[in-house]
This record gives structure tokens, C-alpha cells and sequence, in this order.
């Protein structure tokens, strides 16, 4: 007896160029009516528009901390390169004070054996020996008072950095202080919303939700899902995308007002839903 083989579907790679006809196509296919997809689709969307208005409440805020804390993290990093100067011309001036300890152990040497001379060339030679140490000794002990010298300007860079530092991080806490207050102010509304936005991702497919994503990265507003434009006073809406605002074909609205069929615009790439499916 033949056996028929079952065969099932398999789901076309997502591809970050794919093109709309795809999604369209996608939506065409899904087990999920197009209806339920658009009205998920554009609760998602209002869930997003909420917690942008959350974010757009901080204004600044959170862009100043971090400009704060990059400041201090650089502020940090001088002052440790300065200490880390500070310890290199301390260990210079340790090798030059070593250096004139076994220098003057030659000079008193020399010293010694002029008092043991048996000829003028034997004097000449050990005076110039005398001479050539006297100049590295005089070599050392200026290092030594350069090291000095340096060690006291980068000891002032460095009050001046901490000083500067003192006044960063006090701005610093009065930011966070500020983003803090505003944050737990709206902490549980944006967990709420944040919930909402969770549950109305879990409907939706990997493909459309990575080109709502994409949509909404892309757009400067941040909308990835509108509905027609204007709305009218008596609850019926206009002829444009809500999005760029150009003319829908009156077909298009058709097809937006049924929401059975998936409609972008061609000017933008928003999706195009009927708010009231």
C-alpha cells in the first residue's frame, strides 16, 4: 500500500533587504487573519508612542549623565596619568641619587690614588677621571632638581583636575538625582506600558515584528504603524499617510478601511492601518 509522505511548509529565511512584498506576502500566509495582525500591530505601536512620551519627560537628562560621566571617566584617567608621570620622575631622581652615591665612591677613589702619584701623566689622568665624574655627578643632581620641578607642576595639574573633578561629580549626582525622581515618578506607568508592549510582541511573528522594527528605527518620528490623515471632527479620517503626509490612492483606502489587506505607503514605508478594526 503507497504511503503519501506529509510535507511541511517551510518558513522563508528572514532577511534584513527583504522587501515589503515579502511581509505582504508573509501576512497573505500567516495562520493569524491580517485584521489581528494590524490591530496587535497598531496597539504595539501606541504602546511604543507611550513610552516614548515617558522617555521625551527626561529630555536631556539621560544624554547630560552620560556626557557627566564620560567627562569623568577622562578627568579619572589624567589624573592617573599624571600620578603615573609623578612615579617616573620619582624613580629618576631614586636612579640619579644612586648614581651620585656611586659617583662620589669613585671621586673620593680618585682622591685617594692622587695622594699615591708617581708622575705627572698618572696626575693628569687621574684628574681627568675626577673632571669626568664631577660633570655626571653635576648631570645627576640636575635631573634630580628637573624631576623636582616637574613633580610640583604635575602635583598643580593634578590639584586642578581633582578640583575639577569635585565639581563634575556634584553636577553628576544632581542630574541623576533629577533623571531618578522623574524615573520613579513614572515607574509604574512605564512597567504598565512596558508589559503591554511585551504581550502585543508575543502575537506577533519574528518577521513582522523585525519589520516593524526596522520600520520604526528608520523613521525620523519613530512611528512604524499610522493611520490616515487628518482626522475629521466627525471620526472619519483623511486621504494622506499619517506618517509623510502624501495622498493614498482611494483603492489603498479601501483596502485600509477593510483592514484586510496589509497597506504601506510607497512614499515612506509605514504601514497603514484603520484604527477603528
Amino acid at each position: 500500500m503507497a504511503t503519501t509522505k506529509k510535507t511541511s511548509k517551510v518558513a522563508t529565511p528572514m532577511d534584513e533587504r527583504e522587501t515589503f512584498v515579502s511581509l505582504q506576502k508573509n501576512f497573505a500566509e500567516s495562520e493569524q487573519s491580517t485584521q489581528e495582525k494590524l490591530k496587535v500591530l497598531y496597539e504595539l505601536q501606541e504602546a511604543d508612542i507611550a513610552i516614548d512620551e515617558l522617555i521625551h519627560l527626561r529630555g536631556e537628562l539621560p544624554a547630560e549623565v552620560a556626557i557627566l560621566e564620560e567627562e569623568l571617566a577622562n578627568l579619572h584617567a589624567k589624573s592617573d596619568r599624571i600620578g603615573e608621570l609623578i612615579n617616573g620622575y620619582n624613580q629618576n631622581i631614586d636612579a640619579a641619587n644612586k648614581q651620585i652615591v656611586e659617583l662620589d665612591a669613585e671621586i673620593e677613589k680618585y682622591r685617594t690614588q692622587l695622594e699615591n702619584i708617581s708622575n705627572s701623566r698618572e696626575f693628569d689622568s687621574i684628574n681627568k677621571e675626577l673632571e669626568n665624574q664631577g660633570l655626571l655627578r653635576a648631570i645627576a643632581e640636575k635631573n634630580i632638581k628637573e624631576s623636582r620641578e616637574a613633580i610640583e607642576e604635575r602635583k598643580l595639574d593634578r590639584e586642578r583636575i581633582a578640583d575639577r573633578i569635585l565639581i563634575r561629580e556634584e553636577d553628576l549626582k544632581a542630574k541623576k538625582d533629577e533623571l531618578a525622581t522623574i524615573v520613579e515618578s513614572t515607574a509604574t506607568e512605564e512597567k504598565a506600558l512596558m508589559a503591554k508592549r511585551e504581550a502585543c510582541a508575543a502575537k506577533i511573528d519574528e518577521r513582522t515584528l523585525s519589520a516593524y522594527e526596522r520600520i520604526r528605527a528608520n523613521a525620523h518620528n519613530h512611528l512604524a504603524v499610522v493611520t490616515l490623515f487628518p482626522k475629521n471632527e466627525d471620526g472619519t479620517y483623511g486621504d494622506a499617510c499619517g506618517g509623510c503626509f502624501h495622498t493614498i490612492t482611494p483603492q489603498r483606502i479601501i483596502d485600509i478601511a477593510s483592514g484586510k489587506k496589509l497597506v504601506i505607503c510607497e512614499h515612506c514605508g509605514r504601514i497603514i492601518v484603520n484604527p477603528d478594526i
